[in-house]
């Protein structure tokens, strides 16, 4: 095939590593624990080290690696940010006036404190007045609500926009919170009845009304969360496709006045997909059958929610402490510059990111980012070809979807425009966030039934992180998190292929996971598979899907395999891919021992390290109920003993307690 022989020949471009240049390892060998054998417990030999160095804060609920290098971010973009705030003269209406009083506006605790809830008190008493037919506009108006909006590629027809919904309005965020029985989560669930008492209690309700309130809350709540669909579920891109037309939708759900809402929000779309039928429905009979007292209460409770981190050093407290301390296991606070960083840096991103990569991001980044990703999009189309498992006709359907991906890398073309957003320092801090929220709406509606422009980013530059977009098919990887340990332009290949190398396998994986692999290459919800391939394909995932579910990540509580499954197959091809690829290169530039440590090692070690990190009790159980992804120590220990190589590079053998028989080893991508 031609394009995989145009494949063949990147490998030969690793441009990765230079004889002319002396590179480091990339190890710090302070990461490790040599106390720990690391063919028993890799994460601890390889990580504890780090571990021990970067302990937990008060203000941390898990701090690894990622984090240590958002820490370093934020610090930077705290000095592009405050050196703008301390400016008088900032034109009016620029970028940079919005940024300097948005963070002027976060950092006046004497001001926040002296306005208490008042911000809020108007949306409150728009609240405590309406009656249900006043309901449908002023949620249109001010966006709260049971469900949320969003706007997205049409799943069955990628090239335009299609206006969606998703199932919302329970504030514990997964509805295991409140359906779950043992005895960790009923006590969430006391605790947060008497958080939505303190904090009605602090915007100005009396201690009867508040204690009635919360009970009237959790059991609205409650009603929601029973009716929508588990994070198992979520992920099925079939179950949560259902586009119907306008008239169709007010037919399904009759209770809700969609036509004064659409007209609130100036919404003049035709159709919708609903994403979760049921949870909709639910909501209609809810807005039906409960009392414009129960309604009011629950919108209000939605406002103070909302609202609570952006108000008085009291409020955001009380926030903190059931949020932060109850939820996480957080002792303190963030200090009040970090809010302020993070709120300007969601509001304006782009433009905090265009400031960002022309100071912070080398141009060569992302010239070595360039053939990286090349190398690694060869490694896997060969590895596609080489499948034994898979018919001629699907390999073709593979290839030709991995030869279409749409590459990001660094920063985007072109900047987004933030002129149409006003930000008056005479106004609140709150009232200023509202301001730019509906900024943000109308910029997402602004979309709906529009051609899909692939050129969009949805991550800013200074994000650590990366992504696959199914229905763009495209890769994307922010300047963020082009540094160390993810990505270091001094240190050889196997430092970068063990760690930026499996980031970007990873998110080419995602294109072939159990959800990505039902996007065909054009990014349409489309069966490209024979049937004989799918059933073999899901075989093998169950493989993986059953050896997570056996992983106990704390007391009594087990890993969720089907709904970290996507994540788990990304982080086991990132490996087989990004490993494969590392061979090629060394074909070309082979690598010498450096500090006892071969070069195969070193990408194991490399890949180790970007998971290192602690984690409190409470976020272990939060992210288990609610994160796709695994826990760090299982990202290592759950991913690597599936990897041939690894056993290799380590000499594991069949006496160490992390060793798989190859025979129910993981075997997909």
């Amino acid at each position: 095939m031609k394009k995989i022989v145009l494949f063949a020949l990147v490998l030969l471009m690793t441009a990765c590593s230079n004889k002319k240049t002396v590179q480091t390892s990339g190890i710090d060998l302070s990461n490790l624990d040599t106390t720990a054998v690391a063919q028993d417990d890799f994460y601890q030999y390889a990580c504890g080290g780090w571990m021990k160095n970067n302990p937990l804060t008060g203000e941390y609920s898990r701090f690894g690696s990622f984090d240590k290098l958002a820490e370093d971010n934020r610090e930077q973009l705290n000095s592009l940010i405050s050196d703008i705030a301390k400016k008088k003269d900032n034109k009016a209406g620029s970028v940079e006036q919005k940024i300097g009083d948005l963070y002027n506006l976060a950092m006046d605790s004497a001001r926040l404190n002296a306005e208490g809830y008042s911000p809020i008190q108007k949306e409150i008493d728009l609240f405590r007045n309406a009656t249900k037919e006043d309901l449908a506009t002023l949620l249109g108006k001010t966006r709260y609500g049971m469900f949320v909006l969003y706007v997205d590629a049409d799943p069955m027809n990628s090239s335009i926009n299609l206006l969606q919904t998703y199932q919302a309005g329970y504030a514990l965020g997964e509805r295991e919170y409140y359906l779950d029985t043992d005895e960790h989560t009923t006590e969430i669930r006391a605790k947060y009845l008497k958080h939505i008492e303190r904090m009605f209690g602090l915007c100005g309700f009396d201690a009867t009304t508040a204690q009635k309130s919360a009970n009237t809350i959790l059991r609205m709540e409650t009603r929601l969360a029973t009716a929508a669909y588990d994070n198992v579920k979520l992920r099925d891109p079939q179950a949560n496709y259902n586009k119907m037309s306008i008239d169709e939708l007010k037919a399904l759900v009759p209770q809700f006045d969609w036509n004064a809402y659409f007209a609130a929000r100036q919404i003049s779309s035709n159709q919708i997909s609903v994403s979760q039928k049921e949870h909709l429905q639910e909501v209609g009979k809810m807005m039906a059958e409960e009392s414009i007292e129960d309604l009011r209460t629950y919108f209000i409770w939605q406002v103070i929610d909302d609202a609570a981190s952006y108000l008085s050093d009291e409020i955001s407290a009380a926030n903190f402490d059931f949020y932060g301390k109850t939820l996480s296991g957080k002792q303190e606070q963030s200090p009040r510059w970090k809010r302020a960083v993070s709120v300007v840096n969601g509001t304006l991103g782009e433009a905090v990111g265009q400031m960002y990569v022309a100071k912070y991001f080398p141009p060569e980044a992302k010239d070595r980012m360039v053939n990286l990703v090349k190398n690694l999009q060869a490694s896997l189309g060969e590895r596609i070809e080489n499948l034994t498992w898979m018919g001629d006709s699907t390999k073709t359907k593979a290839l030709e979807k991995l030869s279409t991906f749409y590459v990001k890398i660094g920063y985007p073309d072109k900047w987004r425009d933030y002129s149409g957003l006003k930000i008056d320092p005479a106004l609140s801090y709150y009232e200023n966030l509202k301001r730019a929220s509906d900024f943000e709406d109308a910029y997402e509606l602004s979309f709906i039934d529009q051609p899909v422009d692939r050129d969009k980013w949805y991550m800013t530059p200074q994000t650590v992180n990366a992504y696959y977009n199914p229905s763009t098919n495209e890769i994307c990887f922010p300047a963020g998190i082009l540094q160390y340990p993810f990505f270091d332009m001094q240190a050889d290949d196997a430092m970068n292929y063990g760690a930026i190398g499996v980031v970007i396998g990873h998110e080419m994986t995602h294109g072939f996971d159990d959800q990505g692999c039902q996007f065909d290459k054009d990014g349409n919800l489309n069966n490209w598979w024979t049937a004989e391939d799918k059933e073999k394909f899901d075989a093998r995932t169950k493989v993986m899907a059953d050896y997570f579910d056996a992983i106990e990540v704390a007391p009594g509580v087990h890993a969720n395999g089907r709904f970290t499954l996507g994540e788990n197959i990304a982080d086991h091809g990132g490996l087989q891919v990004s490993f494969n690829a590392f061979k090629h290169a060394m074909e070309e530039h082979p690598l010498d021992t450096i500090d006892g440590f071969s070069p195969e090692q070193r990408f194991f070690l490399a890949y180790a390290t970007v998971w290192a990190g602690n984690i409190r009790d409470e976020e272990i159980l939060v992210r288990t109920k609610g994160d796709p992804h695994s826990l760090g120590r299982w990202r290592v220990n759950g991913a690597l003993p599936h990897i041939g190589a690894w056993y290799e590079a380590f000499h594991v053998t069949e006496s160490s307690p992390m060793y798989v028989a190859p025979e129910n080893r993981v075997s997909i991508w």
